[in-house]
């Protein structure tokens, strides 16, 4: 901080003709800043050198259809050395613009509704929140990932400068962390929507909520303070570059500066909502509010304003109107009011507000610091005993209108309740949430409130002017359908399969698992049998990319036969295999196990094996055995994984039924291993590729069991994929291969696992410069870099090492 002294207004900055909803320090030109409005503009200012102090309008930014929400600046690059500004709206889409040109450098599509929340990280990295319930990771003007699992809209984002961890936070109260694209953790503690975050270091943020409370976190889940001193909506924050003073505003009309963990100043302003706040390079807060403009608080005296315009502050501070019930001042009873000598004692606190009866008013005034003096904020409306101020109680508030909304000729209405000292959007958003109504409307909602409260606005009183706050009661009906059909929205839960789990004393295809093998240099060969002592000898990389599948080729047909066998003699009557159809399954596994075999797999034994996996899951596992090997064989992967689309997907789905986390291990087990061996033929491959997204979902789920075992069997899933899409410009689907990677790294000890993960991540990156800025933007090379010392077996720490060469 430059001085000791408190905050007063810098200056005051014009422009925007509608609300300022975001602000960001850029980094170039110095001392500049970018702002976002509803006007659909995004703005750069940069310091002038007049005497009044000001900024100067450098470059306007156009381009969205509807209102701009959000901002967020990308760091510069050796691409663009002045950085590159992001935009969020209303209309579903960012736009990220360049100082040259006021229109896009480019827009990116994707989101379902409005995006209003942006943060950038390293390398590039975009994270968006919408309300469309999700949050949504950007790289070079592609989508990488989308984090699902907040029931409604995201309110706020943050990357974490380190680690490749990610905060959301939601109107469902919850902020969740994310590392790779998977929830880590879920934060609860708010009992309202949080609509901000904000990064202190590695390991700490705050938060904010409609519940008025500020939060400190710990990435590992506790809450370690709670901060009060708001009394509505606290909607931004920004920490000072210390990591422990911040600042913070609200619908409360404030901007509260907060040092040491106390409230240190409050500064009200002429403007209901007070949207976003910045701190700028040189320790001044910028902060956008509801009435348009920008104003500037230093607590630097030199850039302090006139005094004339200090004056002139105070004067549109104190000409303001204030609705009791949006604020700290309670119910008013005028009768129990003081008077002006109220006024002569001073106050315990920087904030405090008195409120004193002059005439048939009462007027507010807040304490000084500073100043030592009581510095008038307003007149207040709305008290208890003005009659003129006619309210309407529903579910127990007082409301200045309650409109009633028919959503279907003859059914159920609904009541949607508004003050005027509400902002419009924001209640329309809250209604249609609430009701579970499609949040496409949210236009013609909010329209139809401005529309209907016309001449109720919150500003300085007219002199000859009613209050504008005691008007009659609207008892308004609007009838949505004669304009359009309101479409109930419903969230789609997580995909959870859970039945009871069990045990099998069979292990099929007992051993080590391991790959074809193609010789000693193949390190998927199995244990001892690969010797790398020649490549420690060259920098020549013999690991990846790896192109060609990973399958799991060993197996015992007479041990697998001998347990079906025996399985089969205590089966359900309706699910007992005849001695033919059991001959016609030994037939097909001899076929398949024997690439030399005569006799190849007839329809009818494929027809066989397909009913029989259907087995109740508790002896179906030495069927999957057979499954396993058989999707090897070019006759039967045709048939099972393509012969019909509907076919392939059906083999899919089924697999992906036996891989629920409580599952059998042995049922997991066998069916990664058989998606596994699906990669062996072409139809396999295409049908694995197209059902990538569940597939590897699913997988991803059984990284919590303590299975050495399906832990290889996962990595080698992950590493088919990521070898299949080598070379693909499908960068979605190699993010999903690097979230998984990195999420398996988490908890798989195996280091064979180990080793086919890290070779799947060097298959990913290699030769793929946006793969790799995406890897680093995740963490992996913190995540990797405790396997380089790993010597048994040597593989693992030289592709490791190779690894991160990759990304260097």
């Amino acid at each position: 901080m430059a001085s000791p002294n408190s905050y007063k207004l810098s200056c005051s900055i014009p422009g925007h003709e509608m609300d300022v909803r975001g602000l960001a320090a850029a980094f170039f030109p110095d001392g500049a800043f970018t702002s976002v409005s509803r006007d659909r503009t995004g703005r750069v200012w940069v310091p002038n050198s007049s005497p009044d102090r000001g900024f100067t309008e450098m470059h306007c930014m156009t381009g969205h259809e509807n209102f701009v929400s959000c901002v967020c600046i990308i760091a510069p690059s050796d691409t663009y050395p002045r950085g590159l500004i992001a935009t969020g709206g209303n209309d579903h889409n960012i736009c990220v613009f360049t100082l040259d040109q006021p229109q896009p450098l480019f827009t990116l599509k994707g989101h379902k509704n409005t995006v209003c929340a942006l943060s950038s990280g390293k390398f590039g990295t975009l994270l968006s929140g919408s309300w469309d319930t999700t949050a949504k990771v950007w790289l070079n003007e592609k989508c990488m990932m989308t984090l699902q699992g907040h029931t409604a809209a995201v309110w706020a984002v943050v990357i974490l400068p380190e680690q490749g961890l990610m905060l959301s936070g939601s109107a469902d109260k919850t902020i969740k962390l994310w590392k790779a694209g998977r929830c880590e953790k879920t934060f609860t503690g708010h009992e309202d929507c949080v609509r901000g975050l904000a990064v202190v270091s590695d390991l700490e943020f705050f938060s904010c909520s409609n519940d008025a409370t500020i939060r400190r976190w710990l990435v590992t889940g506790e809450c370690v303070q709670v901060y009060y001193s708001h009394t509505n909506y606290i909607y931004s924050l920004a920490v000072f570059p210390n990591g422990q003073d911040f600042v913070s505003t609200g619908e409360d009309r404030t901007l509260r500066i907060w040092k040491q963990g106390d409230c240190q100043q409050t500064i009200r302003l002429p403007a209901q909502s007070v949207w976003c706040c910045c701190i700028l390079p040189n320790g001044d807060i910028a902060v956008g509010a509801s009435d348009g403009l920008i104003r500037v608080f230093t607590e630097v005296e030199d850039r302090m304003a006139s005094p004339q315009d200090l004056q002139a502050f105070e004067d549109e501070l104190s000409k303001t109107t204030i609705d009791p019930k949006t604020g700290d001042l309670g119910d008013i009873k005028m009768e129990d009011l003081p008077g002006r000598e109220h006024l002569e004692e001073p106050g315990n606190r920087d904030g405090q507000t008195r409120l004193i009866k002059e005439g048939q008013n009462v007027e507010a005034y807040q304490w000084s610091v500073a100043d030592s003096r009581w510095m008038k904020i307003g007149d207040v409306v709305g008290g208890s005993n003005q009659q003129t101020s006619k309210k309407v109680n529903y579910e127990g508030k007082e409301y200045d209108f309650v409109f009633t909304i028919d959503i279907n000729e003859g059914g159920p209405s609904m009541k949607l309740p508004y003050n005027v000292t509400d902002d419009p959007w924001l209640t329309a958003h809250n209604f249609l949430e609430k009701n579970e109504l499609s949040p496409m409307f949210l236009d013609q909602v909010a329209n139809f409130i401005i529309e209907n409260t016309k001449g109720h606005t919150l500003g300085a009183a007219a002199p000859s002017a009613a209050d504008p706050f005691t008007g009659r009661v609207n008892k308004h009906k609007y009838n949505f359908l004669v304009h359009f059909s309101l479409m109930r929205t419903c969230c789609s839960n997580t995909f959870i399969m859970a039945f009871s789990p069990g045990t099998g004393r069979y292990i099929p295809g007992s051993g080590t698992p391991t790959g074809a093998p193609v010789g000693v240099a193949d390190p998927f060969t199995g244990e001892g049998a690969y010797s790398s002592a020649a490549s420690r000898q060259t920098s020549t990389n013999i690991y990846f990319p790896k192109t060609d599948g990973v399958t799991f080729e060993q197996a015992n047909a007479t041990q697998i036969m001998a347990k079906l066998k025996e399985l089969n003699g205590g089966a359900p009557g309706e699910y007992r295999l005849s001695e033919e159809v059991l001959e016609s399954l030994e037939k097909l596994l001899v076929s398949v196990c024997n690439p030399c075999a005569s006799e190849q797999p007839t329809t009818e034994q494929i027809s066989l094996l397909w009913k029989t996996s259907h087995w109740p899951e508790d002896i179906v596992f030495p069927v999957l055995d057979i499954l396993r090997l058989a999707v090897r064989h070019p006759q039967v992967n045709d048939s099972l994984c393509g012969g019909d689309t509907d076919d392939g997907v059906a083999l899919c789905n089924h697999l992906l039924s036996l891989m629920k986390p409580q599952g059998r291990p042995a049922n997991q087990m066998l069916a990664l291993r058989t998606l596994c061996n699906c990669f062996s033929g072409w139809r396999g491959r295409a049908l694995l590729l197209a059902q990538r997204e569940a597939v590897l979902s699913h997988a991803a789920d059984l990284c919590s069991v303590c299975n050495k075992n399906i832990h290889i069997a996962l990595a080698t899933l992950v590493l088919n994929y990521a070898g299949s899409l080598h070379g693909q410009p499908d960068l979605e689907a190699k993010a999903q291969c690097l979230s998984v990677a990195s999420a398996a790294l988490e908890s798989v000890q195996d280091k064979e696992a180990v080793f086919r993960l890290l070779v799947a991540l060097g298959t990913t990156v290699a030769s793929d410069q946006t793969a790799q800025d995406l890897a680093k933007s995740l963490g992996v090379m913190s995540q990797i870099a405790k396997y380089t010392s790993v010597t048994d077996p040597a593989k693992v720490g030289e592709c490791c090492q190779l690894v991160l060469k990759e990304l260097q």
